[in-house]
């Protein structure tokens, strides 16, 4: 998987490996013996799960491929999950070229090769398997100052849906999970990362604890913001045998 350092895909590597799976998830560069929680391949295997890392530019087609490479060593890849992703904002006039390329680069590009490189390992080997990729309510619902970061979810949603129509006949199943707000650490580091909810309303994550219940939660019918761990079971269902029952 891409996208497995931290927050939803932190769980959902996490819960693969409680349900038996050999995990292999990317990380942006090698971990530090001081961080302060452990690597997400040594979250699963503290818990007897079997897991390997990948450094990884998920931009970069070849890493990415890399990714599926490794996974040759356990027997090749049953289950591809394409999360990686970043959050740029700005308004349509005030983008700039390179944030632009940015995000497509990782949110499309990096889809687009995990997908290909998959299929191709499944196809190969004459194995099905199954594909979640990480879309968004972004990809549907249009948000002031979101164009970068809006384009490319819907793009991922018609990625997968193309995906899905043309590997069917391989028993290769595509699909995409599309989370609303969810706590995580998504955007930290980064200042320019905020979010819009509805007229004018900025929402930081730093500040996003203190203004649920105030402004978020009302609207959301659980009365509450999802977590990595509400949305994880989206992620192994498609891809387990449960689905046929």
């Amino acid at each position: 998987m891409t996208g497995g350092t931290s927050g939803i895909g932190r769980e959902v590597a996490r819960r693969f490996g409680e349900a038996g799976a050999v995990i292999v998830v990317d990380i942006r560069e090698q971990p530090e013996e001081d961080d302060e929680s452990a690597p997400t391949h040594e979250l699963i295997e503290d818990n007897d799960g079997r897991a390997e890392f990948i450094e990884t530019d998920v931009s970069d087609p070849t890493d990415v491929g890399a990714v599926v490479e490794a996974a040759r060593e356990f027997g090749g890849v049953g289950v591809m999950v394409n999360n990686a992703g970043i959050y740029r904002e700005a308004s349509l006039i005030e983008t700039d070229d390179d944030a632009f390329d940015q995000v497509f680069a990782i949110n499309v590009r990096g889809v687009f090769a995990g997908c290909r490189a998959a299929a191709r390992d499944m196809l190969e080997r004459e194995e099905p398997g199954s594909i979640v990729n990480t879309a968004s309510i972004s990809s549907e619902y249009a948000q002031v100052g979101h164009s970068m970061y809006d384009a490319s979810k819907g793009a991922v949603m018609m990625l997968t849906r193309v995906a899905a129509l043309e590997l069917a006949r391989y028993d290769i199943r595509v699909n995409a999970v599309a989370p609303g707000i969810i706590e995580t650490t998504f955007g930290d580091g980064n200042p320019d990362f905020d979010r819009e909810l509805g007229d004018g309303f900025i929402l930081n994550d730093a500040d996003l604890p203190d203004l649920n219940a105030r402004e978020i939660d009302p609207e959301i019918p659980m009365g509450r913001t999802g977590t990595p761990d509400d949305l994880a079971g989206s992620y192994l269902f498609p891809s387990s045998d449960e689905r046929l029952d």
